[in-house]
């Protein structure tokens, strides 16, 4: 198995995921709609650093591969391999699937470009308590190695679903009963107005365009900044909006 590029991974379902953080989140995922684990790969020092944390119970109910730090290194796409990783079956994006998950908290990403920023809003939407995230057509691919590094295990944790085009969300949303709320730097109502208690979508643009110009059926909100700065980074903006407008601010 070598490198598998976006082609090769949308047509097989198949990505990989390195490191121990990733392996202990697919061995044992949050939500029913996460990635499968198909097989294991391991170094000997990788497979020691795993068994001294993971119980054998666990881990061999897994077909498991030995391999040389070489072929680790070629097959992990990282610099520094840590012996470990797992090849995973991810499933045909579909909002369907989710019809009988209760949603609240939805994050919606626009056209985002970053493999960390992507990864990054998905550890802060795991974080959150959100219930879903959606990744819009023309987004980095949420199974590019460096995506499933950056979500640090949240991938398992939280259900995700990609290429789902503007039209779609907001179709979802009304089949849902759940409000759009886009966010935008220069709108005059501010994030404080939104009801909290209110079941939504919070929509986020590109880092470098925003958002388009969204249908009316989308609320349009802006987060107050103090100091001097244009604008936040979407991860930031998407990480306070989420705290924010999230059960976690009831804890």
């Amino acid at each position: 198995m070598g490198p598998r590029g976006k082609k090769q991974r949308n047509l097989e379902h198949l990505f990989v995921a390195d490191g121990l953080q990733s392996l202990r989140s697919a061995l044992f995922p949050k939500v029913a709609t996460a990635p499968m684990i198909e097989r294991l790969y391991f170094t000997e020092s990788g497979l020691a650093k795993v068994r001294a944390e993971i119980a054998a119970e666990v881990l061999n109910v897994h077909e498991i591969i030995m391999v040389s730090d070489q072929v680790m290194t070629a097959m992990a796409e990282t610099e520094s391999p840590q012996g470990i990783l797992a090849l995973c079956k991810f499933l045909e994006p579909d909002l369907n699937r989710l019809a009988t998950i209760p949603l609240k908290k939805v994050a919606y990403f626009w056209q985002i470009q970053d493999p960390g920023n992507a990864g990054t809003v998905i550890r802060a939407a795991d974080a959150c308590g959100f219930d879903l995230v959606i990744l819009s057509d023309m987004s980095v691919d949420l199974f590019s190695p460096k995506v499933v590094r950056a979500t640090a295990g949240s991938l398992w944790n939280i259900p995700i679903v990609q290429g789902i085009t503007v039209e779609e969300l907001e179709s979802f949303a009304q089949a849902r009963a759940l409000s759009l709320v886009g966010f935008y730097g220069a709108s005059e109502k501010r994030m404080e107005a939104l009801d909290k208690s209110e079941s939504q979508i919070l929509v986020f643009g590109n880092e470098g365009r925003g958002l388009p110009e969204l249908p009316e059926s989308f609320d349009r909100v802006s987060i107050p900044m103090r100091g001097f700065a244009e604008s936040f980074n979407v991860a930031s903006a998407a990480s306070i909006a989420m705290y924010q407008l999230s059960t976690a601010t009831e804890i």
